[in-house]
């Protein structure tokens, strides 16, 4: 994730490359949700986002939660692209922008009137989806912008 500040190349975004890994992210994002509320059902009994009788799977927020965490990572992506187009060292500020929402995504569980083993594991649960879209996302920026850097440089074909 090194941005070199003087380096024009840096403005420059393979975007069919970034929106392709920002899919792949989303759908990540969405399993870790789904995934993770089935592990804390299923393992510890713990209600998340369900009342108890409604078992391992949960309700209707059970999937709710998961398209959540895909559309927080399309928003990513889309930020991301935003950021590679407008800033100097757009992976720097994404970063910071990723590590703050997740930290508040960490918190806002304990804000409801919930059991404390419910609103943890829905922290932790946040906490990984915002690690996966931080990193996922982050990598296929870098990704995106080494290649279209790659294309910009390469020199032109002999038979042009």
């Amino acid at each position: 994730m090194s941005d070199t500040p003087n380096d024009p190349a840096r403005q420059s975004v393979d975007a069919g490359r970034l929106w392709a890994g920002g899919g792949a992210s989303a759908l990540v994002a969405a399993l870790i949700a789904v995934a993770g509320i089935v592990i804390v059902r299923a393992l510890f009994d713990v209600p998340v986002l369900a009342p108890e009788g409604d078992g391992v799977w949960g309700n209707a927020n059970t999937w709710w939660y998961a398209i959540g965490a895909a559309v927080a990572a399309l928003a990513a992506t889309g930020l991301v692209h935003v950021l590679v187009n407008t800033t100097p060292r757009p992976l720097r500020f994404f970063g910071w922008v990723i590590g703050l929402v997740t930290v508040i995504a960490a918190v806002a569980p304990f804000t409801p009137d919930a059991e404390l083993s419910a609103q943890l594991a829905t922290s932790a649960i946040n906490v990984v989806i915002g690690v996966a879209i931080g990193s996922l996302v982050s990598g296929s920026a870098h990704s995106a912008m080494r290649t279209a850097r790659q294309r910009r440089d390469r020199p032109p074909h002999p038979s042009a």
